[in-house]
């Protein structure tokens, strides 16, 4: 059975990824949980620190974009049946990965809090708007079923992160977007992830600045 080491629910975003996609998916797995926090703790965990980090019979495979693909390979509906949609699924999965630095900045995930809004820099609203682009896009393309490409796929479980921090800090989306935000919320995956957040005790230093920066409560 595989083992999924993951980091605190509430903060972490990389760790969501692959959860979800297991969760969705209905793959067994046994999830080791570190709700720690710093890269030092974690090598408790997984000798270079990162989570999450998967293990399969002894072999290991961290990074959330690096786990989903390995289990691509083996359940090849994790990415959308028609080259066209894969291939766009592939490039907006790459670009959540390694982009959007201002919207991390500014939005750091944190499930617990509730924000009643705050001024964004532009670069952090392009960010948004882009990701909300990319989501129009994907559904132009999409067949049946109410997911970025119709059915659930890998490029779901890479923007799930974004919908907490888009709903957590109550950022105003174009309607289209909200639909999409709200099918995601009302997964049942991201429910059951959501309860883990809260029932963590673990509370981060930069959290009352958040709170304080956007008027929000836990």
């Amino acid at each position: 059975m595989y083992q999924l080491s993951i980091a605190s629910k509430n903060y972490s975003s990389w760790s969501l990824r692959p959860w979800i996609l297991l969760k969705h998916f209905n793959i067994e797995f046994v999830e080791k949980n570190a709700p720690l926090d710093g890269e030092q703790a974690y090598r408790e965990y997984v000798e270079n620190g990162l989570l999450p980090c998967l293990y399969d019979d002894g072999f290991n495979v961290w990074d959330s974009l690096a786990i989903a693909e390995f289990m691509a390979e083996k359940y090849p509906k994790m990415w959308p049946e028609k080259a066209s949609a894969r291939a766009r699924a592939r490039c907006i999965s790459a670009e959540m990965h390694s982009g959007f630095s201002h919207l991390r900045c500014e939005l750091p995930m944190n499930i617990k809090l509730r924000a009643q809004g705050g001024d964004l820099s532009l670069s952090a609203r392009q960010d948004i708007e882009r990701i909300c682009s990319l989501w129009r896009e994907a559904r132009q393309l999409a067949e049946a079923g109410p997911y970025l490409f119709g059915a659930f796929s890998i490029a779901d479980a890479m923007y799930a992160p974004v919908v907490w921090r888009l709903h957590c800090y109550n950022v105003q989306l174009p309607e289209d977007a909200a639909i999409y935000r709200d099918v995601m919320l009302a997964h049942p995956a991201m429910q059951e992830w959501e309860r883990g957040a809260f029932a963590e005790k673990l509370v981060l230093p930069r959290e009352d600045m958040l709170l304080e920066a956007f008027g929000g409560r836990r």
